[in-house]
């Protein structure tokens, strides 16, 4: 599966921010979205939301890297999150995604019948890779009934 084609086919948000996708494999995802002036906040940088929503979306493509095959039986869901904005973002930003959770563990909670929650860690940086923003993504996977 091509998750990238899939994340933005299945999200017209992301696509509306010009999100893509520079990398996306075991656990782990970038994405860059670009330095647009429709998504500037009133300082002049990205707004707060949309650097969520790239965060958020990496997060995603980072699950679904080492969890996709499981999609036929649970449907992924983003329970929480929870964002620090440390710096005013300059220009095009990337957020990097990293699965903080055993895959073989979040698998064996899916097969006893359990949800299994986990996290995905973001960092967000700006042009001159500065990091500008902290995400943690808490998913769960729901077990199809």
């Amino acid at each position: 599966m091509d998750i990238g084609a899939f994340m933005l086919g299945s999200v017209p948000f992301a696509r509306l921010l010009g999100i893509s996708f520079d990398s996306i494999d075991s656990g782990t995802a970038v994405a860059r979205m670009p330095d647009r002036e429709d998504l500037h906040n009133h300082v002049g940088g990205p707004h707060a939301g949309a650097l969520f929503s790239l965060a958020e979306s990496a997060s995603g493509a980072a699950m679904l890297s080492a969890l996709g095959d499981q999609l036929s039986r649970a449907v992924p869901l983003a329970t929480e999150a929870r964002i620090r904005y440390v710096k005013l973002a300059r220009g095009e930003v990337t957020a990097e995604a990293v699965l903080r959770g055993e895959r073989a563990a979040i698998v064996a909670e899916l097969d006893d019948g359990r949800r299994p929650e986990f996290e995905v860690e973001v960092a967000v940086r700006d042009s001159a890779g500065v990091v500008v923003s902290e995400v943690v993504v808490s998913w769960t996977l729901r077990p199809n009934r």
